[in-house]
């Protein structure tokens, strides 16, 4: 079970004192945003699907617009992401770059259209099946600092081991490791007598120097089957089922420095690994009132994940030969280590809606408007292996409810097509001061050469947040322990081949 730093509450869960932290909540954010992703260009128009039909990416998207086409059709999509990150603690600027190729999206639509004149309200409609990245993870960041921080983790140790008798606190996940390695120790009387419930650090209340690097890869992708049908070129109705993989891993390093002894300096490794999948449903329709008008909309369930992981952590403490005297023994350089603890969890992710319209401009092109409703809040965490309440109650006062729109165009001229659009992603962090929307800016050229099109786009994605490395409490119960901004800046550059027949 994981034993994250990264929490708000700490709960003792079995009566050998075994801890189990929060930190799931994180999870449940992670693999809930999803970003309208498919075809380059798509993704040159802004992301924008709602209402366009006859693309690829309507298979994962609105899948209504599967009634539009006339023709079968494959496509492949290759990717590349460079993904910056700046970061600034106490002053001090740092920048991270991660780059990776990826195949996005592979889509093959079976059209099965009637004939113009055939009777009935029914015109026929089209198969689609894709397989689609749905998030990246693949990112780097961290932080360096030469000047003394404010607290130390120590802090954050003697906070949680507080009230707590020593054959607990020594099982208490990273803080019992904290005192297994004499980082914390218990609180002497003046008869040299163990005060229960009371410690301080081996090197009295000096701030340290710190840094931290976070490490995390992986991806989600989903494999989409989906139907749209097409009622007298007015009504286009479709559905689709997705099945979810999804994989993830996580490793941090933090250190810790003092300029005075007897502690010289410590370093603390965790490790993390999701591995999971889950299906979701998705309905979707598309009306046409008039000729050069499309009015979209969509409606997804959440998903329903069924997740795995495993955590480990371990620490490196150096001293500089000290010591200590209430057990007899001389510190140089102490280790600790956990087990693996493995657990696994179901995740249900927020539903979406959304709708659009599309505006087309004659035969030369179209305007086209998408805006979506996610309310991040409604996550839950469901699990028999840990008490999934503390994080449940998080979710639902961390997160709050977001409006998401985007804006995209097309504009033709003979056989090649140049396209731009803007996204905005709401902040999904309720009540907070500090901005964490997304803005995106893609543009995009194609050309359609008889059955074969050639489409690429670039995306660029910037986005805010903030970092903390532990949690340390003032008399007011703020939080006073480091907190690190991230500035990032992701491009995507997708190519998209596709093939009718």
């Amino acid at each position: 079970m994981r034993i994250s730093i990264l929490v708000l509450s700490l709960c003792i869960i079995t009566s050998s004192y075994t801890l189990a932290q929060s930190g799931y909540y994180e999870d449940a954010f992670r693999f809930s945003q999803v970003k309208p992703a498919g075809s380059a260009r798509i993704m040159g128009a802004g992301g924008t699907q709602w209402s366009l039909g006859g693309d690829v990416s309507n298979i994962a998207g609105n899948p209504a617009g599967l009634g539009f086409f006339r023709n079968s059709e494959a496509s492949a999509t290759v990717g590349y992401t460079d993904w910056g990150v700046e970061t600034t603690y106490l002053g001090q600027n740092k920048s991270y770059n991660t780059t990776n190729f990826s195949l996005p999206n592979v889509s093959f639509v079976m059209a099965n259209p009637k004939g113009e004149f055939d009777r009935g309200a029914f015109k026929g409609g089209s198969f689609g099946i894709s397989i689609q990245r749905i998030a990246n993870f693949n990112t780097e960041y961290g932080y360096y600092s030469d000047q003394p921080g404010q607290t130390s983790i120590i802090d954050f140790y003697l906070q949680d081991a507080n009230g707590y008798p020593e054959n607990q606190v020594e099982n208490f996940g990273l803080t019992g490791m904290a005192y297994n390695t004499y980082q914390i120790n218990p609180k002497l009387d003046s008869n040299g007598q163990v005060i229960t419930g009371e410690y301080e650090p081996i090197n009295g209340f000096i701030s340290p120097f710190q840094d931290e690097n976070i490490t995390q890869e992986g991806s989600s992708s989903q494999i989409t089957f989906a139907y749209g049908a097409n009622f007298n070129y007015k009504l286009f109705v479709g559905g689709s089922i997705g099945f979810r993989t999804l994989n993830y891993t996580s490793r941090k390093i933090y250190n810790e420095e003092f300029p005075e002894g007897p502690l010289i300096n410590s370093n603390l490794q965790e490790n993390l690994a999701i591995n999971g999948g889950g299906v979701n449903l998705n309905l979707g329709l598309i009306y046409k009132p008039i000729d050069y008008l499309n009015l979209g909309f969509t409606f997804q369930t959440p998903t329903w994940y069924a997740l795995n992981d495993e955590y480990s952590a371990g620490m490196v403490v150096n001293y500089d030969n000290y010591d200590y005297e209430p057990e007899g023994i001389t510190l140089g350089q102490v280790e600790d280590f956990t087990d693996i603890f493995i657990s696994s969890y179901n995740l249900n992710t927020p539903l979406k809606i959304g709708g659009g319209a599309t505006v087309f401009l004659g035969k030369n092109g179209f305007l086209s408007a998408d805006v979506d409703w996610v309310d991040y809040s409604a996550a839950k965490i469901n699990s028999s292996d840990f008490d999934e309440g503390p994080d449940n109650l998080e979710i639902q006062n961390l997160y709050g409810s977001t409006i998401n729109f985007r804006f995209g165009a097309e504009y033709k001229i003979s056989n090649f097509r140049v396209r731009g659009g803007y996204g905005y992603y709401g902040d999904p962090i309720a009540n907070s001061d500090y901005d964490r929307s997304t803005q995106q800016i893609s543009g995009g050229i194609g050309v359609k050469l008889n059955k074969f099109s050639v489409d690429f786009a670039l995306v660029n994605q910037k986005f805010n947040t903030l970092y903390g490395s532990y949690q340390v409490l003032d008399n007011q119960g703020n939080n006073i322990g480091p907190v690190t901004e991230l500035k990032n800046n992701q491009l995507n550059g997708v190519l998209t081949l596709g093939l009718s027949f």
